[in-house]
């Protein structure tokens, strides 16, 4: 199985929280968005309204002043004319002379004002609905009784005042017609309207004395009926002039209002008013005027066109100034929608400008977050766990800005500083219980020192006798596996073991200097090339990653299997497979076996696997050597683990110059010298601290075995003698097998070649004294 790929797919917890960081990026965005555009849109709405309402007041202010002036003169005339033949028709009644010639030629002029008012009218578009319209048209419903009215005057039926009555009628939904004019879409307007409607009412009141009076026929008597009606259109008529007339003119209807007042005509016209209201005479019957109302329809002639002519001039002023509203308010519209744009524009542009600098900041702060979380702050604390300095440049630091995004940053950026101090102080910590460990390791070292030199000693003295020399080797191997739990304790506090080495070792005595190191060493087999050789700088490195690799495959594996390793070059340097017959492994295991190989793990991680710390002692080999080491599944389903040496530690050796001729053997230091120096926990470049030197554990090569023959003890005694066996029967395996001669030459066997003949004798021996037991018993 590979290695677990750094440049790999994220896991799914990664993904989801930058899945969710985007989604939180996402939202504020809407939300600033939505904080733009949400007041954009409700100003927007408030001056589309506005300018509705103003475009349709201005509208209904020029459809007024349209309709006033298509339908303002007709209409005054028009009820000027059914006045005139109101009061006639009401003299007609009360038996006045008034001849055939004047009544037709006041019906004459009336038809002529209904003519106009009826084509004014028909030139409005039906498809408007102005109220006005409405107003006209039901006017013109009651124009068209008009001559049945004249018919019953002609004939003297249905009764004098039903026909007045009816006149009245139609003038009073003519005057309703000017009331529309003065309710105008504007309050200034509708108020200089009212004086204007005040004086067209005043002069109906006027007209209705007028009438009033030539219903008093000849004989100027009226009913009390009547002489209400003239005393009540006296008083009302006054009272306009006084109340809403005079006080709300303008200046120059004021004038000629004040012109009119002074002047002889009005004089008469109190004058008459006074006395018929306060010198007439109550008999039977009803009430009768004095002599001085004669005089009435000469001042009535003489008033009424210039009331006209105020009343025409102040219509015409309120016009024009309907119009000049409407001109003012689609001149304020354009203004006002001018003035809007221009400030929807400026809203937009500061909630733009806004949002993408908030947006720019928080982009900002994202990738300097995520910068400093993903890279610089986890090299921050592997340079922290590797005991090197760091750049305080590298880290975030306080702006000091006062708006928000300046505090959440300065926020983080003391969170960092926080977080580095804290990993400064394990990281410290980490180091000085390496100290502690390597120190503990180096006085525990220098007793397996000694316990090997003792040991060795003892093969010295005692090696004639062969079931001891035996017990003393397997001493020796558990001792030397003692020293490698040693060295791995040195190697995970961050140690390193000197190597003795000063010349290139082959690659075949590599791996025999590696199984040495593993107790069940015969169950190894070893094939490797010999014209390859290792740099001395890294010899026991190598040996030592091979040595764990090989202990946790014999340890993992059957007891009767057979472990495997093999070298050979590869593109890449030099590839060395070890493959055990264990039972199967679970690729999730592998995984998780290849990870701790890439990882260096805290102290709580070693403290839970102390049963497992060969994974972890191959991976910081592996790191310090760049070398690769996989654990995947072999063929033969056991375990098969490739370490992959790079090219630069390797050397090539020359080669034989006769096929016959032995490669070059790295020569076996003396017993006495071939201890390795002390090792020493070397220091990191930036941890002072860790500067002294810690005394460190020696480290034994396999000595010289002794020669086949040996020599005799001092004290002359000899070995026990072997007792008689049939040939054939009771020879080791090894022993039996024919072998072929070879060259015995103490110069050119190694003292691995020696070490392996030995066990072979050891072996042999071992099954000898067995059978003998057996044979005794």
């Amino acid at each position: 199985m590979t290695a677990i790929d750094p440049d790999g797919p994220r896991p799914d917890g990664q993904r989801k929280t930058a899945r969710n960081r985007r989604r939180g990026v996402l939202r504020l965005r809407t939300l600033l968005i939505w904080l733009a555009v949400v007041p954009t849109v409700a100003m927007g709405a408030q001056v589309s309204l506005t300018a509705d309402r103003l475009l349709e007041q201005s509208a209904n202010l020029r459809e007024d002043v349209a309709d006033g002036e298509r339908i303002g003169a007709p209409l005054y005339g028009l009820m000027s004319a059914l006045q005139a033949e109101r009061s006639t028709t009401a003299a007609r009644w009360a038996g006045a002379p008034v001849s055939h010639a004047d009544l037709s030629a006041r019906r004459a002029a009336t038809d002529q004002a209904v003519a106009a008012f009826r084509r004014a009218a028909d030139s409005a578009d039906p498809e408007e609905g102005d109220r006005i319209d409405r107003h006209v048209r039901d006017a013109q419903k009651q124009l068209e009784q008009l001559g049945a009215y004249r018919e019953r005057t002609d004939v003297r039926s249905g009764g004098a005042d039903r026909t007045t009555a009816y006149y009245s009628g139609v003038i009073e939904r003519l005057i309703s017609i000017f009331g529309q004019f003065s309710d105008l879409d504007d309050a200034a307007l509708s108020q200089q309207s009212r004086p204007v409607l005040a004086l067209i009412e005043a002069k109906d009141l006027l007209a209705r004395e007028d009438a009033v009076l030539a219903s008093a026929g000849p004989s100027g008597k009226l009913s009390g009926a009547k002489f209400g009606e003239l005393t009540n259109a006296v008083g009302a008529h006054r009272y306009l002039y006084d109340a809403s007339i005079v006080p709300n003119l303008p200046e120059n209807g004021q004038r000629s209002l004040a012109r009119i007042e002074s002047s002889d005509v009005w004089k008469t016209k109190v004058r008459i008013e006074d006395a018929a209201l306060s010198d007439h005479q109550i008999v039977s019957g009803g009430v009768v005027l004095p002599q001085v109302v004669h005089g009435w329809p000469a001042m009535y002639e003489q008033l009424v066109p210039q009331l006209t002519a105020v009343s025409a001039d102040q219509l015409r002023a309120v016009l024009a100034s309907a119009e000049a509203t409407a001109d003012d308010l689609e001149m304020d519209l354009w203004w006002m929608v001018g003035g809007s744009a221009a400030a929807l524009l400026l809203v937009v542009a500061v909630a733009v400008f806004t949002t993408r600098t908030v947006l720019r900041r928080l982009a900002l702060l994202h990738e300097r977050t995520v910068t400093v979380a993903e890279e610089t702050l986890p090299e921050i604390v592997d340079r922290l766990q590797r005991g090197q300095g760091i750049d305080p440049d590298a880290l975030p630091t306080e702006s000091n800005e006062q708006d928000e995004v300046g505090r959440i940053s300065d926020a983080f950026a003391r969170s960092v500083a926080v977080s580095v101090d804290g990993h400064r102080q394990l990281a410290d910590e980490r180091r000085g219980f390496g100290m502690f460990a390597a120190g503990i390791a180096s006085r525990t070292g220098n007793l397996v020192s000694r316990q090997l030199g003792l040991t060795e000693e003892l093969q010295d003295t005692f090696g004639h006798d062969e079931a001891l020399l035996a017990e003393l080797m397997k001493s020796d191997q558990l001792t030397v596996g003692m020293r490698r739990q040693i060295e791995n304790l040195l190697i995970l506090a961050d140690g390193e073991i000197p190597d003795p080495h000063v010349e290139p070792m082959r690659v075949a005595d590599l791996l025999r200097e590696a199984a040495a190191e593993v107790e069940e060493f015969r169950r190894i087999e070893r094939i490797a090339l010999d014209e390859v050789s290792v740099e001395p700088r890294v010899i026991s490195a190598i040996s030592h990653l091979l040595a764990e690799l090989l202990d946790n495959a014999t340890r993992f594996s059957p007891p009767a299997s057979k472990v495997a390793i093999r070298a050979e070059l590869v593109t890449d340097g030099l590839s060395v497979e070890i493959e055990d017959r264990g039972p199967r492994v679970a690729a999730e295991r592998y995984e998780e076996m290849n990870g701790r190989l890439h990882a260096a793990p805290p102290y709580s991680v070693l403290a839970e696997n102390a049963h497992r710390l060969g994974l972890f002692v191959v991976g910081h080999l592996a790191d310090q050597l760049q070398a690769r080491v996989t654990l995947r599944r072999s063929t033969f389903g056991g375990t098969s683990a490739i370490v992959i040496i790079p090219a630069e530690h390797l050397v090539r050796s020359e080669p034989a110059s006769t096929p016959g001729a032995a490669a070059p053997r790295t020569p076996a230091p003396e017993r006495r010298d071939a201890r390795k120096p002390e090792l020493t926990l070397h220091p990191r470049p930036s941890a002072p601290a860790l500067a002294a030197t810690v005394a460190g554990l020696p480290r034994r090569q396999p000595s010289q075995a002794p020669s086949a023959v040996r020599t005799p003890p001092a004290d002359g005694a000899a070995p026990p003698p072997l007792p008689e066996r049939r040939p054939q029967t009771h020879i080791a395996q090894q022993l039996r097998e024919r072998r072929t001669s070879e060259p015995v030459s103490q110069d050119t066997a190694t003292p691995e070649e020696v070490a392996d003949a030995w066990a072979d004798y050891e072996q042999g021996t071992e099954t000898v004294e067995i059978e003998l037991r057996r044979d005794k018993s």
